[in-house]
């Protein structure tokens, strides 16, 4: 063991956006705070999910009201607080034989999202409207107009970081939990560092935000743990010029009736989404052939002159939600999340992205009476002032950054990265948006970032190797796809 033990008032395991979340908001009431992430920031479901800030239409109709009031809310303050990441995307569902939920329904269903935003809109356009809106879509009776949001979610995870770090938070990635003890000062924690070193913090509490993988972390150190359900959402990432959209499109799978999307983000369109039981929550989630097949078909219904096949595909990935345990259909689990506390230890499963900063409220609530010096909750989100990560690399267009000279070098020191996929992957959205995952880019980036990083020829040789094998596994078409393949019938 190096050195005398660190202190803190709280500790906070996980990375993605939940744990950034606490991170931020107890750092803004006064509390030191630790975060460690054995990972990179946002390498699990905060990276891989549908980027978007949504109240979740869908949630009414299962008569999850709180969820949506709650969803709508906190989207319409990222969009105040965060107008340049966080966008407004005006979304499309086609009415005709064959296609659900019809317009009256639906019409109804968005007057309440509406009075629940407190603002409006909700709209419909006739067939001939919906083709010019949207050409090449299946429409024959019409269209419903309605309003959500976007994002980066890994953008949107390392801004809430920026805001946590400049109230003070330290903030620790590929730093791995060893060891976790309860005693008469708090948890003692053993950390294992990126170098290898093995450091002591002493925390007053802590709060585990781990998503699908809080079941096996508390498993390991004999902790109770909610019941989880994983569920993997899998997505396909077009060039923009192959299904070229100005909104977004969302309509009812013919299969199994659960919503899919289509939509413009960073000039691609982003098509999803699946929900299957993903049982191993150790085992990285990636798209399999049936889930492929699934959203190509949904794609056939809407855009059937399109002729999308999976050599259109250029990218891929899919994301587990922590979903809280519950019987039935996937689709049909509540998005509702969960804190419990006990013993100087709060847990939180399940939730949402859109809902990352009603969690840790509900979490520091929880731990109030083991920091009773704890601050009252201030006002908004804390991110409208925080100054914004350093790692801005192309919203509008991600396949024109700057990739080279000081820009770059200054940006990998001021936010080092530990691999090459942290930089390609999600401080940009390089290795999803440009042909062959940007493997053409690399010549480029190796002066940067063997100067900012120091690494030598033979750990840039071994980074690009990684990254490569990489992005065929987990980003990559499933190696059982035809890429040509036209005729496969969906799966549920």
């Amino acid at each position: 063991m190096n050195g005398a033990p660190d202190h803190a008032d709280l500790l906070v395991i996980g990375g993605g956006i939940t744990g950034a979340g606490v991170a931020l908001q107890a750092a803004r009431r006064g509390a030191r705070v630790t975060l460690i992430e054995r990972h990179d920031w946002a390498s699990g479901a905060s990276s891989r999910s549908s980027k978007l800030v949504h109240g979740g239409l869908r949630y009414l109709a299962q008569g999850q009201w709180r969820l949506t009031r709650a969803s709508v809310q906190q989207r319409e303050q990222l969009l105040r607080e965060l107008p340049g990441l966080v966008r407004r995307l005006g979304f499309m569902l086609p009415h005709g034989p064959g296609l659900n939920p019809r317009r009256l329904t639906l019409q109804a269903a968005l007057a309440v999202y509406d009075a629940l935003a407190q603002r409006r809109s909700r709209g419909w356009v006739g067939a001939a409207e919906a083709s010019w809106l949207v050409p090449g879509l299946h429409a024959p009776g019409g269209a419903s107009l309605y309003d959500d949001a976007t994002t980066d979610d890994a953008r949107l995870t390392l801004r809430v970081l920026a805001g946590a770090r400049s109230h003070g938070a330290r903030l620790h990635a590929y730093t791995e939990l060893q060891a976790l003890r309860l005693g008469g000062d708090g948890w003692s924690a053993t950390l294992r560092t990126p170098e290898g070193h093995r450091r002591t913090l002493v925390a007053r509490c802590v709060v585990a935000a781990l998503g699908a993988q809080l079941g096996p972390w508390a498993a390991r150190f004999g902790l109770a743990a909610p019941m989880l359900r994983p569920l993997r959402g899998s997505h396909l990432l077009l060039p923009g010029w192959r299904l070229p959209l100005a909104r977004a499109v969302a309509w009812q799978h013919p299969a199994d009736g659960r919503p899919v999307f289509a939509y413009p983000w960073l000039g691609c369109t982003i098509v999803g989404t699946t929900d299957l039981d993903h049982p191993d929550p150790d085992a990285p989630p990636r798209i399999s052939a049936p889930e492929l097949y699934y959203l190509l078909h949904a794609l056939r219904v809407v855009f059937p002159r399109a002729g999308i096949t999976a050599a259109d595909v250029r990218s891929t990935w899919a994301g587990v939600r922590p979903v809280v345990a519950g019987g039935g259909a996937p689709s049909a689990q509540s998005r509702e999340h969960l804190v419990q506390a006990g013993d100087r230890l709060v847990v939180l499963a399940g939730g949402k992205l859109t809902t990352f900063a009603e969690m840790a409220q509900q979490a520091l609530d929880l731990i109030q009476p083991w920091l009773p010096a704890l601050q009252p909750a201030p006002a908004g989100l804390g991110l409208a002032d925080a100054s914004p990560d350093a790692t801005v690399f192309g919203w509008e267009d991600p396949c024109a950054p700057i990739v080279e000279g000081d820009a770059l070098v200054h940006t990998l020191r001021t936010d080092p990265v530990q691999h090459l996929d942290d930089l390609m992957l999600r401080r940009t959205r390089w290795g999803l948006c440009l042909p062959a995952h940007g493997q053409r880019l690399l010549p480029r980036l190796q002066h940067a970032c063997q100067q900012a990083l120091g690494w030598d020829a033979a750990r840039w040789a071994q980074e690009c190797e990684r990254y490569q094998q990489l992005v065929c596994t987990d980003h990559g078409l499933p190696t059982d796809v035809e890429a040509d393949s036209r005729t496969q019938e969906p799966t549920r």
